[in-house]
């Protein structure tokens, strides 16, 4: 049964959020009901129609466990399933790879859109703190889990490592073995395309082989596609890895490229370009990606892998001209060498997730740049929050980048 759903709501905004809770690990929702906000593009009507798919989608009500449920695709995925009538808790360590109160936000517009009793629960953890998530796990009667926590980036992968390894490999395994103890109905979590590595293929299938992966980062996404084959193979645990191809839209990670351009070209700064420009990036619409995640919880299967994305690449130099069409600026463009650990092309095969899923993406780069630039300018135009963009770019917050953003 789909039920309706609010608008989303832009998360950059000015927030003036109970600090009690942020000292407490759970945090029920206690709000009035929320007031219409303007400047959101995520539009969840976008989603793609129904499909008749190998394994039919679960129909009634779910309690589920959003893993990263603070951040970007997280808090979009947990707005989706309590816009449709599914009650869901959230877990999140709040860290600082980008502005903590960008999260902050994230969680205080949920909070305010869903106030209702044992709609939402936000626990502020480490989800390999097994004190804590033992007892989540425990008191919570979670039948389903959609695990979008990660430590993300490649670049920042190649300066610390080990917090990849903690994060996103033990963190993985402490949550399917509490999913395998508690006898989860379903485990989605976030792979990354970035496990395709040098790839040569047009499209990537999941059918190639990834073992060959060229950043921590793709270590750690391919390390967990493996640990999760072995925790269906042992305890019978049905698991989803989904592929996820360079999201984007309103309300995004201000680290990533489509942000960071939108930004910088708006502001008349300078912005950089890696290579020649020929590099080739599938772009996948924040509403496209939750479409995807969300057909992937309802329907259990017992293993499978699915890349999720737009199915076309657009060349970094398109990229930089809708950006510069979109915000009416003309981009300041230095040059710089290709960076260690990015791959040249990536494109998504999705006749998997098309044929399973019944997933198919609807939004264009095109489309999807208007959106976002639309959204920004109303967001940051209008100074709803003050953050220092030069401090967001490939976690400058928690560690060294190899991105120098001067200002010019």
């Amino acid at each position: 049964m789909k039920m309706h759903h609010v608008s989303s709501m832009p998360a950059l905004c000015s927030s003036d959020d109970d600090t009690n809770s942020r000292d407490s690990y759970a945090d029920q929702t206690a709000s009035p009901p929320p007031m219409p906000r303007p400047g959101s593009m995520v539009c969840f009507d976008d989603m793609a129609e129904e499909n008749e798919t190998a394994v039919p989608p679960h129909q009634g009500h779910k309690r589920v466990l959003v893993t990263g449920g603070a951040g970007f695709i997280g808090s979009s995925v947990a707005e989706f399933l309590l816009s449709r009538g599914d009650d869901v808790v959230i877990v999140d360590e709040m860290n600082d790879y980008y502005d903590v109160r960008i999260k902050e936000n994230n969680l205080r517009l949920l909070r305010e859109a869903y106030p209702e009793e044992g709609r939402l629960k936000i626990y502020r953890a480490d989800i390999c703190d097994e004190d804590i998530m033992g007892t989540l796990f425990a008191e919570e009667n979670l039948g389903w889990v959609c695990h979008m926590a990660a430590r993300a980036g490649v670049r920042p992968s190649i300066q610390d490592p080990y917090v990849y390894i903690h994060s996103n490999i033990k963190g993985t395994t402490h949550l399917m073995e509490l999913c395998a103890k508690h006898g989860i109905k379903n485990f989605v979590f976030a792979s990354s395309s970035s496990v395709y590595g040098g790839s040569k293929s047009t499209f990537f299938s999941e059918e190639e082989s990834v073992d060959n992966p060229v950043s921590p980062y793709a270590a750690s996404k391919k390390a967990c596609e493996l640990l999760a084959y072995t925790y269906h193979h042992l305890y019978n645990l049905n698991i989803s890895g989904l592929r996820f191809f360079t999201v984007y839209g309103p309300r995004g990670r201000p680290d990533m490229a489509p942000f960071k351009f939108i930004d910088r070209v708006s502001r008349g700064m300078e912005i950089q370009q890696f290579g020649d420009g020929s590099s080739s990036r599938d772009y996948t619409y924040i509403s496209d990606i939750v479409d995807g995640i969300v057909r992937a919880l309802d329907r259990p299967h017992k293993y499978e892998v699915f890349n999720l994305g737009k199915g076309s690449g657009t060349s970094l130099k398109e990229f930089i001209d809708l950006v510069q069409e979109h915000t009416g600026k003309d981009a300041i463009i230095k040059v710089m060498p290709d960076q260690p650990g990015d791959v040249p092309y990536t494109c998504a095969d999705v006749s998997k997730a098309h044929k399973f899923l019944g997933y198919k993406s609807k939004i264009d780069f095109n489309e999807g740049i208007r959106r976002t630039a639309e959204w920004y300018s109303s967001a940051y135009s209008t100074k709803q929050l003050e953050i220092c963009p030069e401090l967001q770019a490939n976690g400058l917050g928690r560690a060294p980048s190899m991105v120098n953003l001067a200002q010019t």
